[in-house]
């Protein structure tokens, strides 16, 4: 079995890191949970993504469509039915009052008899359900008998295609007889449109051609417009979702009629001059009318093509807002929630590489069956693209509930998948955001569910809902990033050192932690800002000011006599980044700082994303001669493969281990195990977060190399690093105190 899950997890996870804590500095003593960040993917999410929106206490105003589809009575359909019936009885009787004919007789009404069977019989085989409104036949042979004949006839023609094709399709009759229904009103009004014009066709005085003149010719652009306003227009108002636009929808819709009204106005009066002239060439039009419907067929189809993942078949991501809007809206109207699921695949991108493109292309065809199977009822699923996936929960009990479903799915999605016989196991992360918790519309709903399933995916726990505490893009966080910006360009951030002491007193290195103080704010935590540098893109420029500012004052203590190593954090995006070995080294060469001297601290995620890119800039970094230490062991994946293609000297073991060691015999097993792993391996091993004497004695008896933590000193200034530095140089003829030191504040 080949597993892409990226193994099971390690033994050493027992307290997950909450991943708020950057890599370019954290006081390992200041009592804060530490937690390694790891790499967010890049990905183009359109208006996901893009542009201001409103939060769940936000209102935007209402667009013009919303207000007016909100107007619509609730019983609407049942109304146009009665006034369609009414309507109908009261055309008959009049015509039978006045002793007229409901229909013509003779060549002419058979003629357009066969016309509307050659119609009827098209718009059955038609594959479309939805044939009333994406046709222009019936239409058009309802508009071409209304202008002869007169509204009656018209009637019977349009209410022959309703029951006729209705009956056809038995699944859809209810709807089939609302919309014939729609279809007498609009020819109703169109027929109104005539007689407003003083034209009065009937079966026994038709409209001839020969009667017509420039002015009359007016009447039929006047007909065809009430005919399609009425019907189109009641049909949104009765079947329509109260959505905020449907832009795609409503282009689509105009477009279509547009081919529709030139087609009345095209055919419909050809329909009537060979009728006066020709009848029994009358059903030849079932040629012209039957492309164009096919016409018509072809311009929803490429509508649909937009709305539809070409590879899975799903709606695409056009579709899921436009679906998702229309939820949101219902969920406000009826003070329900609503919630979307974001699904990524974990690792895919294995997939592709090991087993090539067509196999990920099956793998994904197999995920959309899967996820179409486990959606649970009413639920609705997207591809978004890529590896990606999203369900619309149109209606949520709670967040909880919402929580409970985006679970079932990733464990549908996680079981075993057969390939030709091979055997695959691909895990998957979701993110949940829930209106109206977390955003009030659509857009805000994705990205904010997509900002969760990165906390899943970054954090190991397969599903998270989404914390406005966790996310950096909040008006208050992009205000901090831009403060953050501005103060390293000012040079306004600033670095302490942190020392790392041996059990014999000697300082064995100094790690560089940032510290940054806000001139409203005050201090501003490094985990708060950290993580914003991380998710925005402002990390590599914070690396950067880090290294450049540590070597310098490595430079100045070494020209001063000082020649303590300095530590400094590095990120996985840092590690990722082309050119990030050379430019480190073009750095060290240009401060006259030997390669030894400095020591990036990396933890085991830069191995997560890609591998191979990790490995040969932590290999051109050693090459250079920098060292490399291994941070917050225990805390995140820990396992030995990892561990053996590292290349670190020393091993940091996390301080959540190291906090209860005297008092944990569990934690104490642990940091037991991992020194001796560590010096199996030829590693130094670093406890963080030491505090009082217990526990320094404890992890000296356990065979720790060195400690840090507040209990040898806090991080500290340049200066004061510098005086502390000074302090603690010792003659070569003075013995080493055995015990731990006195703590600096």
């Amino acid at each position: 079995m080949l597993d892409f899950s990226g193994g099971s997890r390690p033994p050493f996870s027992r307290l997950p890191s909450d991943g708020t804590r950057g890599r370019a500095g954290r006081d390992t003593g200041a009592g804060r949970p530490g937690g390694a960040t790891g790499n967010r993917k890049a990905t183009a999410r359109g208006a996901a993504g893009s542009g201001p929106e409103t939060g769940a206490g936000g209102g935007e105003e209402v667009p013009w469509l919303q207000r007016l589809v909100a107007l619509r009575p609730p019983l609407l359909p049942a109304l146009a039915v009665a006034a369609a019936a009414l309507a109908l009885a009261a055309g008959a009787a009049r015509v039978l009052w006045r002793g007229g004919m409901l229909f013509p007789d003779g060549t002419p009404g058979w003629s357009f008899a066969v016309l509307t069977g050659c119609v009827v019989a098209h718009l059955v085989t038609m594959s479309r359900d939805r044939w009333w409104s994406g046709t222009g036949s019936g239409p058009a042979l309802t508009l071409a008998v209304l202008l002869l004949y007169g509204w009656v006839p018209a009637l019977l023609v349009s209410l022959a295609v309703v029951v006729l094709v209705g009956g056809a399709r038995r699944h859809r009759w209810r709807q089939a007889f609302v919309h014939g229904a729609i279809d007498i009103l609009g020819i109703a009004a169109a027929g109104l449109a005539l007689a407003l014009c003083g034209v009065h066709p009937s079966v026994e005085d038709p409209w001839q051609p020969d009667d017509w003149s420039p002015a009359a010719g007016a009447v039929i652009p006047l007909a065809a417009a009430g005919y399609l306003l009425t019907t189109r227009g009641l049909q949104w108002f009765c079947f329509a979702p109260r959505t905020r636009g449907l832009p795609s929808a409503l282009r689509t819709a105009v477009v279509r009629q547009g081919l529709i009204a030139v087609a009345l106005l095209g055919i419909a009066p050809l329909i009537v001059v060979v009728a006066v002239h020709k009848s029994p060439l009358l059903p030849l039009f079932a040629v012209p009318l039957i492309a164009l419907d096919s016409t018509l067929r072809i311009a929803r189809a490429r509508a649909e093509e937009q709305l539809r993942d070409p590879l899975t078949g799903l709606p695409n991501r056009l579709w899921l807002l436009e679906r998702a809007w229309a939820a949101l809206d219902e969920a406000e109207r009826t003070a329900e929630r609503a919630a979307l699921v974001l699904i990524d695949l974990d690792r895919f991108r294995s997939v592709n590489d090991t087993l090539g493109h067509l196999a990920g292309d099956r793998l994904l065809l197999q995920i959309a069956e899967r996820l179409r199977a486990a959606l649970p009822r009413g639920a609705e699923a997207a591809r978004l693209g890529g590896d990606e996936f999203a369900v619309l929960l149109p209606v949520a009990d709670s967040t909880t509930s919402a929580q409970r479903i985006a679970r079932g799915l990733v464990s549908a999605l996680s079981s075993p998948l057969d390939l030709d016989g091979l055997t695959l196991v691909l895990e998957a992360s979701a993110g949940v955001a829930v209106y109206p918790e977390h955003a009030t519309e659509a857009e805000g709903l994705l990205r904010r569910a997509d900002v969760a399933m990165y906390e899943a995916k970054r954090d190991r726990t397969a599903v998270e809902v989404y914390e406005a505490t966790r996310d950096g893009n909040t008006p208050d966080r992009l205000g901090l990033l831009a403060d953050l910006r501005r103060a390293l360009d000012a040079g306004e951030v600033e670095l302490h050192y942190q020392p790392k002491v041996g059990f014999d007193g000697t300082v064995s290195g100094l790690e560089a932690l940032v510290r940054w103080v806000h001139p409203e704010r005050g201090r501003v935590p490094p985990d708060e800002f950290i993580a914003i540098a991380e998710t925005s893109g402002l990390m590599p420029r914070l690396t950067e000011y880090v290294l450049e500012t540590a070597l310098a004052q490595v430079a100045t203590w070494r020209r001063g006599g000082l020649t303590v190593p300095v530590a400094v954090n590095v990120s996985p995006r840092d590690v990722h980044s082309p050119g990030f070995a050379g430019a480190v080294a073009a750095r060290l060469a240009r401060h006259g700082v030997p390669p030894g001297a400095l020591q990036l601290e990396i933890t085991e995620h830069v191995l997560l994303e890609d591998p191979q890119q990790a490995a040969d800039t932590l290999a051109g970094l050693t090459g250079h001669g920098v060292k490399m230490s291994l941070d917050d062991f225990g805390t995140g994946y820990s396992s030995l493969v990892h561990l053996r293609r590292l290349p670190v000297s020393e091993l940091k073991i996390d301080r959540s281990f190291v906090a209860r060691l005297a008092v944990d015999t569990e934690d104490a097993e642990i940091v037991r195990c991992t020194v001796d792993l560590a010096h199996s391996l030829g590693l130094l091993v670093v406890a963080e977060g030491v505090e009082d004497d217990e526990t320094w004695e404890r992890l000296r008896d356990l065979g720790c190399d060195a400690v840090q933590g507040w209990l040898v000193a806090a991080a500290m200034p340049p200066g004061e690093t510098t005086a502390w530095l000074r302090a603690r140089e010792v003659p070569a003829d003075r013995s080493l105190p055995s015990g731990p030191p006195a703590r600096t504040p």
